[in-house]
């Protein structure tokens, strides 16, 4: 039988100063809460989780993926990778709404597995951040070069103050510009797909009409590595999974800066509720369109060959001049330009908050928990300024390899981190399971498909984390720095776990003493209540973009939520 809490008792205990499962540290969590600026309303936290992450992952690598796979390749790749990471998100979304707390999956894993797995993937965490932020600025830099060529520098070192300036002040002015740059994002996305059905069927300025041409020839599917008959079309589909976890990357944080949202057990839920029909609409969509418009063979898609993509690479664009646009492309760059800029923002965002979380936590330097008048965690913040001199690599011939191959790192740790999620999320839910919390009735939210989900999404990312690197083995294919790069990320995480484990004598929880039940208190308590929201009136009436109805089939766990 289902455990019952009686929310009175709870709040009357609370009241009286009493902890919670005999563990004080949970109060002492919650009240960080009160450190920052709650100043990310569901509007913001909505757009951020619907296009924060949206970069050069699907404006310009998009393309790699049509060339390597084929339409249909890069279809199923973006699709099932996409369905995976939907159910990750979704495992965050039930976990942070129970915990909303600064750092995302480092605080689940302290307090749902072990304290060395918290350790191990939130430096994981960081390391793929700090690469990934001066990458979006060299992309930002070189997009530039579509209008004018003047010292690549110059760029670095402008979109890399803008990106270091507008985490450090209010965050609330870091949610209005991520609104923003997320509305041109999507209008954008809307923009290029109807531009590119409008093509296929022939109402292009040169009047051809395309359909499904190039599903026909060169095909749906590319001979990868020159590999003939089916192993080869498989192959190809196969190394496009790689690409969609690059473009995907980011998405699994959406709690990582919980402690600074308004109604955050409100907020967080509506965030996931719907991702995979946004991941669908946004990506998956956009991949198919594409692959209608432009053969895999075209000798301008990005053929993973060049150090740096370019505009005149980006499918987008090659779609709008093979079919005679004219105007479209200077569009496009521009948006990507922007897209690039707030892709390494949310980057910023991210990673300073999973910084912030474990110093909290004990596992860095107690400098990352110092804030500035704004609220913001000043100190994690200027250490990823510090590592964008990374981006003046790619300047010279000799050093842009070493920062090509840590760019390449990223797309595994991304692998090795939404495994580590779903492991800590299993651990939650059968820790509910076995403490007879009801996770429908006594949690904020929970997530459908559980466990079903997680276990197929995690055994899809071990696959995919001890194939990385198939195309080294492969003979006349071999490539140290693609081993490497495939690899290593392994060996750093077995490491880091298991030397913390080692250092300070760290356990694994077991599932009965997992803190589930104070943290369910807490929530019944409700020490930060959160208001109910004001009806819409007038114009707000149209924001279907972040607001939702939620219908519960009677007599039933599925949640079927409708715009």
């Amino acid at each position: 039988m289902p455990r019952q809490t009686n929310p009175s008792h709870a709040c009357e205990e609370a009241g009286h100063g009493i902890s919670f499962e005999g563990n004080e540290s949970i109060g002492n969590a919650f009240r960080e809460v009160h450190q920052f600026h709650q100043g990310l309303h569901q509007r913001h936290i909505q757009m951020i989780a619907l296009a924060g992450t949206i970069g050069t992952g699907l404006f310009l690598s998009s393309g790699q993926a049509i060339a390597t796979s084929g339409p249909l390749g890069a279809l199923l790749g973006y699709a099932v990778t996409g369905l995976a990471a939907s159910s990750v998100v979704s495992a965050v979304g039930e976990m942070g709404s129970l915990v909303p707390l600064s750092g995302g999956v480092v605080r689940y894993a302290e307090y749902f597995f072990d304290p060395a797995l918290s350790f191990a993937d939130g430096w994981n965490q960081i390391y793929s951040y700090l690469v990934s932020v001066p990458a979006e600025i060299v992309a930002a830099a070189v997009l530039v070069e579509f209008w004018i060529t003047v010292n690549s520098a110059i760029w670095i070192t402008t979109f890399g103050l803008l990106m270091l300036i507008t985490p450090l002040v209010f965050i609330r002015v870091y949610g209005e510009i991520e609104f923003f740059f997320s509305m041109l994002k999507i209008a954008l996305i809307i923009g290029i797909n109807i531009m590119a059905i409008v093509i296929s069927c022939g109402g292009g300025p040169n009047g051809e009409s395309i359909g499904f041409r190039y599903w026909r020839n060169p095909g749906p599917f590319v001979q990868y590595l020159g590999i003939g008959g089916s192993l080869g079309q498989f192959l190809g589909c196969w190394s496009s999974f790689y690409n969609a976890v690059y473009a995907y990357s980011g998405i699994q944080n959406v709690t990582a800066a919980a402690s600074e949202l308004r109604a955050p057990r409100r907020s967080i839920p509506k965030a996931t509720k719907r991702i995979f029909i946004r991941i669908f609409a946004f990506y998956v969509l956009s991949i198919f369109t594409i692959g209608l418009v432009i053969p895999s063979n075209d000798p301008n898609l990005l053929q993973g060959v060049s150090t740096h993509p370019t505009a005149s690479q980006s499918p987008f664009v090659i779609a709008a001049e093979r079919a005679g646009i004219t105007a479209v492309p200077s569009i496009i760059n521009a948006v990507i330009i922007s897209s690039a800029w707030s892709a390494g923002n949310s980057d910023i965002l991210f990673g300073s908050r999973i910084l912030f979380g474990l110093s909290v936590l004990g596992h860095g330097p107690k400098a990352f928990q110092r804030l500035n008048r704004f609220g913001v965690p000043y100190v994690s913040v200027i250490l990823f300024g510090i590592f964008m001199s990374l981006g003046y690599m790619s300047l010279e011939q000799s050093s842009s390899g070493v920062f090509r191959w840590l760019q390449d790192v990223v797309a595994v740790s991304t692998l090795v981190d939404w495994g580590i999620i779903c492991i800590v999320y299993l651990r939650f839910y059968y820790g509910c399971k076995k403490q007879g919390i009801n996770r429908y009735e006594e949690l904020p939210w929970a997530a459908p498909f559980q466990p079903y989900s997680t276990w197929a999404s995690l055994t899809f990312f071990v696959l995919l984390l001890l194939t990385g690197g198939y195309s080294a083995f492969i003979p006349g294919h071999w490539s140290t720095e693609t081993f490497i790069s495939s690899y290593i990320n392994i060996p750093i995480i077995l490491v880091l776990y298991f030397g913390y484990k080692l250092w300070k004598k760290t356990t694994i929880r077991p599932l009965e003493t997992i803190p589930i039940s104070g943290f369910v208190q807490f929530y019944l308590c409700q020490e930060y209540p959160e208001p109910e929201p004001k009806p819409t009136k007038g114009l707000k009436k149209l924001k279907i973009l972040w607001s939702y109805k939620a219908y519960q089939m009677p007599n039933a766990k599925l949640l079927i939520f409708i715009l």
